[in-house]
């Protein structure tokens, strides 16, 4: 099993906080021989007549030398996990969890702000000292 992200377990409270349920931890996936993970699943109700609505959560810490190769690495993740997820015919909305000073740093200039105006990627934006979500993007 992959070694969990720093911010794993922050992440992972602050969805319970937000009101979700964590299902699995982490998220299995396989494709033919091949099994991966993502790191978190979890649900909430909605309401009574909508049901519940499913997420995973890919947890990224952003501390590497290059905030370019790390955003690399996490699109690329969250790409395959994509198609996976499409090709399992699992219907969950995928997210890349990510600290506010990430968000910062990588998602408020011309580089993070391409993909999330071609809406390439869903983020959660968390606050790691408080534990809370900050933001849904898009909401």
């Amino acid at each position: 099993m992959p070694a969990k992200d720093i911010y794993h377990d922050t992440v992972k409270r602050a969805l319970q906080k937000d009101g979700w349920t964590i299902t699995h931890d982490p998220f299995p996936l396989q494709i033919g021989k091949k099994r991966l993970s993502v790191d978190l699943g979890a649900e909430r109700l909605i309401s009574a007549e909508k049901g519940l609505q499913r997420i995973v959560v890919e947890v990224k810490s952003f501390v590497g030398q290059s905030d370019v190769k790390d955003l690399e690495q996490a699109l690329g993740q969250y790409v395959l996990y994509q198609q996976i997820l499409n090709e399992m015919g699992i219907e969950r909305n995928l997210y890349l969890a990510i600290s506010r000073p990430t968000f910062n740093s990588v998602f408020t200039i011309e580089l993070g702000q391409v993909l999330l105006k071609n809406q390439i990627l869903k983020l959660i934006v968390f606050d790691n000292e408080s534990e809370v979500i900050l933001q849904w993007i898009p909401e």
